[in-house]
């Protein structure tokens, strides 16, 4: 999840918003780089630049923001940090070693070493923006996480970019509102007001905020219901007209009528916080090909409840619970229904669990093995058995149960399986080449002097995605 918490260097405080590596987690990674005043991009001295530190050198590039790379794990015997200046040359960032302005820190965060030189290039480049904020005005920042707590209902965990928060503050989040009950630091603490760059959690909200969204205090609880009913009425229509706009067109009938020869996985996901759900339905939705899709019917934080067992069951879709539980009303109507509740603390488990099920639905590849040929020198007509081709295999094998073609004249004029291969008054299994048998085709006789019989032998193969 994204952690939001404080620490103090010289005096002066630094908040550090994390955001997972995982792949999975690129909206969690857009919405720290747009929270932040300066990015660290921590790059493994060992594995150099990997696809999510391209993807978080966009992030950083489209949020404007200055970044300092710390090169990590620089205690392992195999850190190369030339190779990961290198790397980053190619992405166009330039490190001051290499004559560029880009602050760069080799650390090791399992030794601690130089992480306090980590912090004085964080102050530094603070000092050259000349960051500063207004205390003395209403607080508006952004909503880091967000998630239903058992005990305490919407937590919402915010950054305070501007002003100052208090207890007893209305603020609006989206199409959310609420009043704060209470404020916590990063330490667990219950603290009475929150001002620039401070991270908390806020109890209070009526629901549950979308992770992203800007918050801002205003005057009244009027004005709070006013703005959140203004905006969820936005969002129903935004619904409406893409629900509207999904019909219509004939081109845009014909595409369904080619997704609809998909075989979908249906699943309803719940998760711990707003963040995973992102992290999951995204991660899940990139599964999949122009054979099988993975469709994720409901997603939301919390854990899991009789109505979301009810939602399953009318799609007939699994639940998947990340860091989640069901209660016991969930748990009863999930037996009854059977409708399976999956749970999982590892993303990747869950990720190669939904992948093996689509796997499963995927047609199996046809392998096909060219096994020999035959020439047909004259055709018998044999009471109870029909038509007989008296044959000589000119190259390879010929067996008995495998796939023939007939060809005449180089073209293929049928396809089927062989009924019978005789060596003289004999059944046998195989024929090889330079020999003599005859071959009868399971229900069909069209054969002639001069066609020629291909035999191949076709395995089927489990595909995965």
């Amino acid at each position: 999840h994204i952690g939001a918490y404080q620490v103090e260097q010289d005096g002066q405080k630094i908040t550090f918003i994390d955001t997972p590596g995982h792949e999975a987690f690129t909206a969690m990674r857009a919405r720290g780089a747009k929270a932040t005043d300066i990015v660290i991009l921590v790059v493994a001295a060992d594995d150099s630049v990997m696809p999510t530190t391209i993807e978080a050198i966009s992030h950083t590039r489209a949020a404007g923001v200055p970044m300092i790379v710390a090169i990590n794990k620089m205690d392992k015997p195999a850190a190369d940090p030339d190779r990961v200046r290198t790397d980053l040359l190619r992405h166009e960032i330039v490190v001051e070693s290499m004559g560029g302005d880009v602050l760069e820190v080799p650390v090791s965060a399992l030794k601690g070493t130089n992480l306090d030189k980590l912090l004085e290039a964080i102050l530094l480049q603070a000092e050259v923006l000349e960051l500063k904020a207004n205390a003395d005005r209403s607080a508006d920042g952004i909503i880091v996480e967000a998630q239903l707590d058992k005990g305490r209902g919407p937590v919402a965990t915010v950054l305070v970019q501007r002003g100052t928060l208090k207890q007893g503050d209305i603020l609006v989040a989206g199409a959310e509102w609420g009043r704060v009950r209470a404020l916590i630091n990063d330490r667990g603490e219950q603290i009475a007001e929150a001002g620039p760059s401070m991270p908390v959690e806020i109890l209070g909200f009526q629901g549950i905020p979308s992770a992203g969204d800007q918050f801002a205090v205003v005057e009244n609880e009027a004005r709070a219901r006013e703005i959140a009913d203004y905006r969820l009425r936005q969002l129903r229509e935004k619904s409406a007209v893409r629900i509207g706009t999904s019909r219509g067109s004939l081109e845009q009938m014909m595409s369904r009528l080619q997704t609809a020869e998909r075989k979908e996985v249906a699943v309803l996901v719940k998760a711990d916080v707003q963040g995973s759900v992102e992290a999951i339905t995204q991660a899940l939705e990139k599964l999949g090909n122009d054979e099988v899709a993975c469709r994720v019917i409901h997603a939301a934080p919390g854990g899991v409840t009789e109505s979301d067992v009810t939602l399953a069951s009318a799609s007939e879709a699994p639940i998947i619970a990340f860091n989640v539980r069901p209660n016991k009303q969930a748990r009863d109507a999930a037996q009854r229904d059977g409708i399976e509740i999956r749970q999982y603390s590892i993303i990747y488990d869950l990720v190669d669990d939904v992948k093996a099920a689509m796997s499963g639905m995927l047609s199996p590849e046809r392998r096909e093995t060219f096994l020999g040929n035959a020439e047909i020198l004259e055709v018998f007509n044999i009471s109870k058995v029909g038509k007989v081709a008296g044959c000589r295999v000119t190259e390879g094998t010929v067996e008995r149960g495998a796939g023939v073609r007939l060809i005449r004249d180089d073209v293929v004029i049928h396809e089927g399986t062989l009924k019978t291969l005789k060596r003289f008054k004999d059944e046998v299994k195989d024929v090889s080449a330079g020999m003599e048998c005859g071959m009868a085709f399971e229900r069909y006789d069209d054969i002639r002097k001069g066609d020629v019989i291909e035999c191949f032998r076709v395995e089927e193969i489990a595909r995965t995605l």
